[in-house]
């Protein structure tokens, strides 16, 4: 790749100035003492509104530097002052944001004078301290790819106040030996936001070196995600006065006081409580069955939710099987007819979460492999509000692995699980099977079913026999219901807690789900039917013509009736289905609950 340098970068930008043209620097525009009047001249004041107009083609992007639209006004006023020396030492600020710029060259030490350089999003990926100028205060690398700190070793500006490092690949052992008052003494204000600091308590201590630090911004960094932060930050820097935004009350530094000298119990780790509340807006699997329906099988419905969640440690949970799956886009179509098959006693199992290896693809990396488990409530018989009130502790020891989990996302899937009962087969029973039931019902009215043969009296004495028949289960069909993302964003930035309702799209019985798929194959049929008609009509007589028209009138009439019949009924039964999630880190409120919670780990 080029290098792009921003010496170059700057010059491009001073060119665009247009000083030694019009409307500004010399030139016969000008009205002078020597000469007379013409009709090409012009007043200065006429020159200075083709400047400042905001419609005027002689106006240009000036928000790169405060100084470049004072500076094209004098080159109307004086002109004969704006030699080259002149102009490098007239910029105090830059802000070259998003023009690629990739090297910070010693053709940036021309501008003797500056003291506020902006290069936030470009692609610059080493600091070279020997080519700031030693006036320079303020310095934004925000969004770069810097990951390292090692350049900065000599020839650091001595007066600089203003640090921006945020958004980069920074957070190793070396870059916090860079981050301490030895190299920046007068250093007021730093931004470490966004970037990848995972150990606490070695970034504050090299902080807490920075004799005139009294701005912090360490919000995205990993270790934010602990229960110790920002606790910990506000006891062990002292004289910090604001940090994250916000302003730090003497009540919040009494609450925390303490707290860092319990620095040796204090772990770099996080916990996430996830609770399901209610569910509503499933539709009645019963709604659409048959009053003269047989009495077996015996169809039972049951419902729950699945959601997965990144863990290296957690809370009663139990591991039952392994296998690799990708997480970066769980939706309905993952789970296959042969994976959701499950033994016959899985109705009677409450909350048992399934443990799985799941492969994290992120854009920083696609080697990081992370240990993600499969949770599942229990399992509900439908109703219009189905209370699941579950809840789950995660404890996660890789910060950085949950700091992209949490960017990523988490889904929430909801399942049908449909089970079918069967009489145990036996002497006295016959068992009727679904295939019998058809061919009973072809078979007119000659041809009786076994179950319905014989008088009532004989099926009460069989009943007092036997009076419940041993019911044997299926394997149970799983059906997805929806899947739908929950962002948890927020919880790297500042958030503590996220609370919403999930809305899924409308929701369908099984029944109209088979009714849609049977509707669509019979448009189809009809469709084809139309086709060949089509061509057998150009080929044939005029009658037959005649005949297939009419068949193709009462065949559109009719997918008409039925379309109209399905979007009537389907429509009846269409409810938006909501499920409530909260995702919770713990943060210690107190430095007196953090002394009770470590409590344990002393003991």
């Amino acid at each position: 790749m080029s290098s792009n340098k921003l010496s170059a970068v700057l010059e491009e930008q001073i060119q665009r100035l247009c000083l030694n043209d019009f409307p500004c620097g010399h030139g016969t525009w000008r009205k002078t003492k020597d000469c007379t009047e013409g009709a090409k001249t012009e007043e200065t004041d006429a020159l200075l509104d083709l400047l400042r107009c905001p419609h005027s083609p002689w106006q240009h992007d000036e928000s790169w530097s405060p100084q470049a639209p004072a500076l094209r006004q004098l080159a109307v006023l004086t002109p004969e002052r704006l030699h080259t020396d002149f102009i490098y030492n007239y910029f105090i600020t830059f802000r070259i944001m998003d023009k690629d710029v990739t090297v910070i060259d010693d053709g940036l030490l021309k501008f003797s004078k500056l003291e506020e350089l902006v290069l936030s999003a470009n692609k610059i990926s080493d600091i070279h301290a020997e080519n700031l100028p030693s006036t320079l205060k303020i310095l934004e690398l925000r969004a770069n790819q810097l990951s390292a700190l090692n350049s900065l070793n000599n020839g650091l500006p001595p007066r600089l106040q203003y640090l921006g490092l945020g958004s980069n690949c920074l957070g190793s052992y070396d870059d916090v030996c860079y981050l301490t008052g030895r190299h920046w003494p007068q250093l007021v204000c730093l931004d470490l936001s966004d970037c990848e600091f995972q150990d606490q308590q070695s970034l504050l201590n090299a902080l807490s070196t920075l004799p005139c630090l009294r701005t912090l911004v360490l919000e995205g960094n990993p270790f934010t995600l602990a229960p110790c932060y920002p606790g910990f930050t506000v006891d062990s820097l002292p004289q910090l006065s604001c940090l994250d935004g916000s302003w730090i009350s003497p009540e919040e530094r009494r609450c925390f006081r303490g707290l860092a000298k319990k620095s040796d119990l204090i772990v770099d780790r996080a916990s996430a409580t996830v609770s399901v509340g209610r569910m509503r807006g499933i539709p009645d699997p019963l709604m659409s069955v048959d009053e003269n329906a047989p009495d077996f099988p015996v169809i039972i419905y049951s419902y729950f939710i699945t959601y997965e969640f990144l863990s290296h440690q957690t809370v009663n949970q139990k591991f039952d099987r392994e296998c690799k799956i990708d997480t970066a886009h769980v939706t309905e179509d993952c789970f296959s007819d042969a994976d959701l098959q499950s033994n016959k006693n899985c109705e009677n199992e409450s909350s048992k979460p399934d443990t799985q290896d799941f492969m994290v693809y992120t854009e920083e990396t696609c080697h990081d492999f992370a240990h993600v488990s499969r949770h599942s409530t229990s399992k509900l018989t439908w109703s219009d509000c189905m209370a699941f009130s579950d809840t789950q502790t995660f404890i996660v020891s890789d910060l950085g692995c949950l700091k992209r989990f949490f960017n990523q996302g988490l889904y929430l899937t909801i399942e049908e699980e449909k089970v079918l009962s069967w009489p145990a087969a036996s002497e006295d029973i016959p068992v009727a099977k679904p295939s019998q039931t058809l061919k009973e019902k072809k078979g007119g009215k000659e041809k009786e079913s076994p179950i319905k043969s014989g008088s009532t009296k004989d099926k009460s004495k069989d009943k007092k026999k036997k009076s419940v028949p041993e019911l044997v289960q299926d394997a149970p069909i799983r059906r997805v219901l929806g899947s739908v993302h929950v962002p948890l964003q927020s919880l790297v930035r500042r958030g503590q807690k996220v609370e919403v309702l999930c809305e899924l799209a409308a929701l369908h019985t099984e029944s109209e789900v088979e009714a849609t798929q049977t509707l669509e194959k019979d448009l189809g049929k009809k469709t084809k039917e139309d086709k060949e008609s089509k061509q057998r009509g150009g080929s044939s007589t005029k009658p037959k013509n005649t005949a297939a028209s009419k068949g193709k009138g009462k065949g559109r009439k009719e997918c008409e009736e039925m379309d109209v019949h399905t979007d009537n009924s389907v429509s009846a039964h269409l409810q938006l289905g909501t499920v409530e999630l909260s995702v919770e880190l713990e943060k210690w409120q107190s430095a007196s609950e953090a002394h009770q919670l470590l409590l344990p780990h002393q003991n």
